[in-house]
């Protein structure tokens, strides 16, 4: 009987996390950014039909980079997790945090157990009816590792130089349009101009209405921008 070939343990994360990241890499980069009125994601994506950013519930949003079909499954598993926990118990007992732990284990088991780890980061955010300060925003890695950010996050395969370009200017608790242009100007660089076609752009809005979360489009967008 032939002995199977030995692998350190510390060789097979270090190739799944390589693995992934690469995966990542490959696609286009998104920022989550506060603003004084709640939480604007922008997305580097020219599709009029595949969706990096959608919502989850009615304070929070969810977004995705990677592999579009990943994260897609995790985004319809938080729908139906928010759901469920919602009808069970009660509509504010939905939160960002629980769900991003959710999303952990998931991503933890699959990066630890399977042969193929999934090439997806993802962000979580929730917005407070009343108070900015409270604002959260999850970024959950490839691996099952959780962050929570207060100002912005960064999302992608360039994010370092686009995170590096966003701290230089960063002023919080401002406007939406200064915000939103500082986004796409990060995301775009010195080399590069994006356009309002080449955007996707959401925002969780603070108000008297239930469900907070708008797309931002068309004319509204340009103007804007």
């Amino acid at each position: 009987m032939s002995q199977p070939f030995y692998v350190a343990p510390e060789q097979v994360m270090k190739d799944r996390a390589d693995y992934a990241r690469k995966g990542i890499a490959r696609g286009r980069s998104l920022i989550g950014g506060t603003y004084a009125d709640g939480v604007v994601i922008c997305a580097e994506n020219t599709s009029n039909t595949l969706r990096k950013v959608s919502e989850i519930y009615d304070r929070i949003g969810f977004a995705g980079v990677g592999k579009y079909n990943e994260f897609d499954q995790l985004r319809i598993a938080g729908i139906r997790h928010a759901d469920l926990k919602g009808f069970n118990y009660s509509r504010a007992d939905v939160d960002a945090r629980s769900l991003a732990n959710q999303y952990a284990n998931m991503l933890g088991q699959v990066f630890t157990h399977e042969m193929k780890p999934m090439e997806v980061e993802i962000l979580v955010a929730e917005i407070d009816e009343e108070e900015a300060a409270r604002d959260q925003l999850f970024q959950v890695l490839y691996d099952g590792s959780v962050t929570d950010h207060t100002d912005y996050v960064v999302l992608g395969g360039d994010s370092d130089a686009i995170r590096e370009r966003l701290a230089a200017k960063w002023k919080p608790g401002a406007a939406l349009s200064a915000v939103l242009q500082l986004l796409v100007s990060s995301l775009a660089g010195e080399e590069r101009q994006l356009e309002a076609a080449d955007l996707e752009v959401a925002v969780l809005e603070r108000g008297d209405h239930r469900r907070c979360f708008r797309r931002i489009e068309g004319d509204e967008l340009s103007g804007l921008l």
